[in-house]
């Protein structure tokens, strides 16, 4: 009887210098995995060639594909770069000024006010047209819509030749009768427009971050939209009709044929991907709190982990641009393997944010660029080997010295003092943003197991360790592709929300339950959508709840059924314990001080099968068999240090540093005075040794 055909997932992580691919055998569990340069001009290119690699090294054919996960980042750089097309306004007579206006507020405090220039609006004013019609908060008429308006708006973007459009009416989250009527004008007037509505993009109150939100969702459209068309097309040539989820911000997946609908959601996808692939393999090993530390070639992400879940948020921003879609709390620092190395016109020394990527990459690189960059500083230090991915990129050390001497020259400094000095400025960089998740959030930052991935993210661990005074660091099996293989632990999700201002002691239950209804109803159908049958569909519900007179909420989960007065206060005491953590105090007790219910929500999950952890086997012999050989390393000062092949080790092995344990996309420098130790999982636990 002949075996059954093989049956693989594909995950693949598009980065700025690699593009990370993970296979998982589904009858196995176990997984392949590989990498391939990015192609920044065309990044469907390496998808693609990430695609064709991982088949061919399981000698399988693209029929024995049965889905594609991915993680992006096209949205991403499109609204860093800032190269923007023209995009039309379309608001509420009154409200033309609402980008202008803004918060009134000065990043980092009214002290910076002096320093800080305001960075240019998304759409210029001379590209904003209003229409007469006004709801009320609670979604009442109070002024009918005027169709002359919306003709009138909608002729001039097309004389214009606008072909992208938002729209935003005051309080279209309450009513979307105006907003749909408007849609309907600009087909009619303007049929090859672009077009996203604040009432289908964000729900929610705040009107200058459902404009912005609303306008960043229609600027990247048509670029996420042609991006995941040209892969869906090649990627049939490859596995015919075979099921392509693009991976959210939120946490989740979606669809390609449905992220097209909702690009805005993709804004963060790679991080996400890699705060959920790697609080899934550290909670595996023991460790419910959790730093996750992402090095890639261009930036170092970190977010943190709680009970298995990474940090939501909704504050965030790309760039510029203020984004009020959920999105996983991660803080990102240009301090990756390609962040380029500078002085100041003060005549310090600078690591980042600039990166010299993939193209032309570091200097050491074949053909690479001519300023110094971090990896350069690790390969003349002898951190990393003078090769990547096995081989397959050869370094040149002396040309990484050379560029290392340049600068030096300037500092007065000697070579390995350079280099030292750009990977330590790298660390204080890495340790900062760490920082800003933990401390700043009113968290202990040594009550966390740091796990570090990507390919630089474990580069730096001891030191950040000997920063932060960290306890311990896990370094998983091929962390260079850790993101991928999030990709393919996520389930199918889908965020909705309401704004329902009302004060706790005058809740009308009858009105929240209306709401919860219609929002399950809709998280429900959109999962239908993706092929889930309802008995698979899990719902959440939380509500953000603030005091009266607060600016921002705090979100705090609902219990499912029918809400009563009873669970009602069991969410307003969830607020206050919340508050408590978040900012120290709380007003439990205070009848004086109200609670208000602002924003009430519902994500619609549907469960996908997660690959196992697959536990790799023991290994006869000691330590020994892993050593390849040794190369001089300057860590305090030069050092002939033992390199190890990872894949040799198992579990229950120790290595002392000083050491360098090296993998096909990684490597983990051992430094004197730290201990790895293989866990039964095969991740490497990185501790401070202990005297003898």
């Amino acid at each position: 009887m002949s075996a059954p055909p093989r049956r693989v997932r594909i995950g693949i992580d598009t980065g700025g210098t690699f593009t990370d691919v993970v296979a998982v055998d589904e009858e196995t569990g176990r997984t392949t995995t590989t990498k391939t340069p990015s192609t920044p001009a065309d990044p469907a290119e390496g998808f693609l060639a990430g695609v064709g690699k991982v088949l061919d090294l399981m000698g399988l054919p693209g029929t024995a594909v049965t889905a594609v996960s991915h993680g992006t980042t096209v949205a991403t750089n499109h609204l860093l770069e800032g190269e923007l097309d023209r995009i039309g306004f379309v608001t509420t007579e009154g409200y033309e000024s609402v980008l202008e206006i803004a918060r009134q507020s000065v990043p980092d405090g009214y002290g910076n006010s002096y320093f800080w220039v305001k960075p240019p609006r998304i759409v210029p004013a001379d590209l904003v047209r209003t229409v007469r019609g006004r709801l009320d908060s609670r979604g009442e008429e109070v002024r009918p819509f005027d169709e002359d308006d919306a003709r009138a708006a909608a002729r001039f973007f097309r004389d214009a030749g606008i072909g992208t459009i938002g729209v935003c009416f005051l309080h279209s989250y309450a009513d979307d009768a105006h907003e749909r009527r408007m849609l309907e004008v600009i087909h009619e007037e303007h049929p090859d427009a672009v077009v996203s509505l604040s009432s289908e993009v964000l729900r929610e109150y705040r009107e200058y971050e459902r404009s912005v939100t609303t306008l960043v969702d229609a600027a990247v459209k048509p670029k996420v939209a042609a991006y995941v068309t040209n892969i869906r097309t090649r990627l049939d040539e490859i596995a015919p009709g075979v099921p392509f989820y693009v991976m959210k911000s939120n946490g989740g997946v979606l669809s390609a044929a449905e992220v097209v609908h909702q690009p805005i959601t993709t804004v963060l996808s790679g991080p996400a991907a890699g705060a959920l692939g790697a609080a899934l393999i550290a909670g595996a090993a023991g460790f419910d709190r959790v730093l996750t530390c992402d090095g890639g070639g261009t930036s170092t992400d970190v977010t943190v982990v709680v009970d298995g879940e990474p940090t939501l948020t909704t504050e965030g921003s790309v760039g510029d641009h203020p984004s009020k879609i959920p999105m996983i709390d991660v803080v990102t620092v240009g301090a990756g393997g390609g962040s380029i190395a500078w002085l100041s016109p003060e005549g310090t020394l600078k690591v980042g944010p600039r990166s010299a990527g993939a193209d032309p990459g570091p200097m050491c690189y074949p053909d690479g660029g001519d300023s110094p960059t971090v990896t350069d500083a690790h390969v003349v230090l002898g951190r990393i080997p003078p090769h990547l991915l096995g081989g397959e990129i050869p370094l040149s050390v002396d040309a990484a010295a050379k560029g290392l001497a340049a600068l030096g020259g300037e500092l007065d400094l000697s070579l390995e003092r350079t280099a030292t000095g750009i990977l330590e400025i790298s660390a204080w960089n890495q340790a900062n943003a760490l920082r800003q998740v933990t401390v700043a959030r009113g968290l202990d930052v040594r009550d966390f197991t740091l796990t570090t991935f990507g390919g630089s993210g474990s580069l730096l661990a001891c030191r950040l360790m000997d920063i932060l005074g960290l306890p311990r660091t896990l370094v998983p099996s091929n962390p260079g592709n850790v993101s991928a293989f999030g990709l393919l632990t996520v389930d199918v999700r889908n965020d909705h929300v309401q704004t329902a201002i009302q004060r706790h002691a005058d809740l009308d239950l009858d009105r929240v339950r209306a709401v919860y209804a219609d929002l399950e109803t809709r998280a429900r159908t959109a999962l239908d959508g993706e092929g889930f049958d309802r008995a698979d569909q899990r719902l959440q519900r939380t509500a953000d709840l603030r005091y009266v007179g607060q600016a921002f909420e705090v979100r705090v989960p609902v219990p499912d059924g029918q809400l009563d007065a009873e669970g009602s206060d069991t969410v307003a005491q969830a607020f206050h314990a919340a508050h408590r953590q978040l900012y120290g105090y709380d007003f439990a007790d205070d009848p004086r001080q109200a609670v208000e219910w602002v924003n009430l929500r519902v994500s619609g999950i549907g469960p996908i099968r997660r690959p196992d952890l697959v536990e790799p086997e023991p290994r006869d012999g000691g330590v020994e068999r892993a050593v390849t050989g040794s190369r001089r390393v300057f860590f305090d000062g030069w050092v002939e240090t033992p390199t190890y092949d990872r894949p040799r080790l198992a579990p229950g092995d120790v290595v002392r540093g000083p050491a360098i344990v090296e993998e096909f996309g990684s490597t983990v420098p051992v430094h004197p005075g730290f201990v790895a130790t293989v866990d039964t999982h095969g991740n490497l636990l990185l501790t401070k040794e202990t005297p003898r």
